[in-house]
């Protein structure tokens, strides 16, 4: 079992089931991985895209790392005092508008691919 198999199972319900359906959602997306990072799980593609909070109030947050950059058509994404990051919090697997998160998703693996990355220079 992988480090976000194993955050996921320790998680209660509902959240293993909205963290399982994200998993589960995300890694069909070609070229994405996931890792922990900062004690949650990340999904990647060229760079940080999105991720998973299981939050206190019993909500999971899907986050966005570039979420101000997303156009936000469907009018799910909230700042919530954050500058960069956007999500979107749910409280149970029925309360997930599919068409609209996999529109959300979409975009923000679009804005991953054509997001230009600076060069590191090798130390020397």
């Amino acid at each position: 079992m992988d480090d976000v198999q194993n955050f996921i199972v320790r998680r209660e319900e509902p959240q293993r089931s909205i963290l399982r359906y994200f998993q589960s959602l995300l890694m069909s997306y070609p070229g994405v991985t996931s890792k922990i990072s900062y004690g949650i799980p990340f999904y990647y593609r060229k760079s940080r895209v999105c991720y998973l909070n299981s939050l206190k109030n019993g909500r999971v947050e899907l986050g966005f790392t570039w979420g101000n950059k997303l156009s936000n058509g469907q009018g799910l994404l909230e700042a919530k005092n954050r500058k960069q990051i956007r999500g979107i919090s749910f409280l149970s697997v029925d309360d997930i508008p599919e068409v609209a998160v996999h529109e959300i998703i979409n975009e923000a693996l679009l804005l991953d691919e054509k997001k230009p990355y600076p060069v590191r220079k090798k130390k020397s």
